[in-house]
């Protein structure tokens, strides 16, 4: 079996790459008949050579490979027919703008595999880039507070060299006596905790943070059960509200109104309300004026996330009164920081632990005949038709709209 590490072929570039020339290596190691192949990239983080040095195939045209392994949608005029790809599509929401790959790739009978579906038996996902994507959201937050008021600046996550690098430039600020507020304990949000933690600033229970002042900044980081209760005033817990999300009403704006900085690591799951409203953004009491929205949800559950940001432009403004774009440094303007790439600042640190897990979690599926279904569960083409368990995504495709 070959596979083929393709060049990411979308713009803007993204340099990482789900197998660096270490886990190539550790992958040939731990498994006969496979071969793995590096297209040739001028903007991977991994340059050519570093392939080379490690014994790894370096070429122009991988087309005889079995197996295709990418990060980002292939463009259209790219794909190769009747191969296995391996690729983030974002098709599986029905996203309007990649319709046509998803054509695409059934015209050409292709077997498409996304990374956002490979998933062990209980559907918990075993690769993911949410890590980086909490640490470099974390860090993209605290950086603009510090461009919309001035304290102190920090360079750009992406000209930095790893995550040790990033909490060493925010060792040497100096943060004002500031509230931030970190939703979510999954991957994002624990990548978010590392960089708080790693800054040295002092974690509080969540009666401390809505209820005390302090001379240092500090941080709370609270789930769903914190930000949310029963509509009917039973207590609930997290497990009810992931179950029944319509029963509940958002319970944050107890938090916004301490809260300087808020960093929004969540998942936000259909029917669940929203952390805050526009409305809510206009209160006056409503204290809110930076925002790390890590999530990225468009006009959502965050009510001032009305764009994704880039990296090269990462922080717009919002006026809760006009409930439009601004300057980020108007007095009465929320910063917003939405890059919705984030790991992409980070391309060396997000590579290596996205091949770990990749190489741990799925290459082994190619040779014990998928005994736990994983590839199964993750491929959503075959023989130019969806699989059944991708079979809802028929209407997308022939886009006939919703009922």
């Amino acid at each position: 079996m070959k596979f083929g590490l393709i060049r990411e072929r979308k713009n803007p570039p993204d340099r990482r790459v789900v197998l660096s020339p270490a886990a190539c290596q550790k992958v040939l190691n731990q498994f006969d008949g496979i071969e793995i192949v590096a297209e040739s990239s001028p903007i991977r983080v991994f340059e050519d050579a570093e392939y080379r040095a490690a014994d790894i195939p370096v070429a122009d045209d991988v087309s005889d490979c079995d197996v295709l392994l990418g990060v980002k949608e292939v463009p259209i005029d790219a794909l190769i027919p009747e191969k296995k790809y391996f690729f983030f599509s974002h098709t599986i929401k029905k996203q309007p703008y990649n319709r046509d790959l998803l054509r695409a790739i059934l015209e050409k009978r292709i077997e498409l595999y996304d990374h956002e579906v490979l998933t062990n038996t209980k559907g918990v996902r075993l690769v993911a880039f949410g890590r980086y994507a909490g640490i470099v959201g974390a860090y993209n937050g605290i950086r603009a507070y510090g461009l919309k008021y001035g304290d102190f600046k920090l360079p750009k996550a992406e000209t930095l060299s790893d995550r040790e690098a990033l909490i060493e430039a925010l060792r040497g600020i100096e943060l004002p006596a500031i509230k931030i507020l970190l939703t979510g304990r999954g991957r994002v949000g624990s990548g978010a905790r590392e960089i708080l933690d790693g800054m040295g600033l002092r974690q509080v229970t969540v009666a401390d943070y809505l209820e005390k002042e302090f001379r240092e900044p500090v941080y709370c980081q609270i789930d769903a059960s914190e930000y949310n209760k029963r509509k009917d005033g039973v207590r609930g817990n997290k497990a009810d509200f992931f179950a029944n999300p319509e029963a509940y009403r958002s319970n944050f704006f107890r938090f916004a109104r301490v809260t300087d900085l808020f960093i929004a690591g969540h998942f936000y799951g259909q029917g669940a309300p929203y952390l805050f409203t526009r409305e809510d953004a206009r209160h006056p009491e409503f204290r809110i004026r930076v925002v790390a929205d890590i999530s990225c949800d468009i006009d959502g559950p965050v009510a001032s996330t009305i764009r994704p940001s880039t990296i090269a432009d990462p922080v717009y403004g919002y006026d809760p009164a006009t409930e439009s774009e601004t300057d980020f440094k108007n007095p009465r303007a929320i910063a917003v920081m939405a890059v919705d790439n984030l790991p992409a600042e980070l391309p060396r640190d997000a590579s290596e632990g996205f091949g770990a897990a990749f190489v741990k979690q799925v290459i082994p599926a190619f040779f014990d005949g998928d005994a736990d279904g994983i590839l199964e569960r993750a491929r959503m083409t075959k023989d130019g038709t969806l699989t059944d368990r991708y079979a809802y995504l028929q209407d997308y495709v022939d886009n006939i709209p919703a009922p």
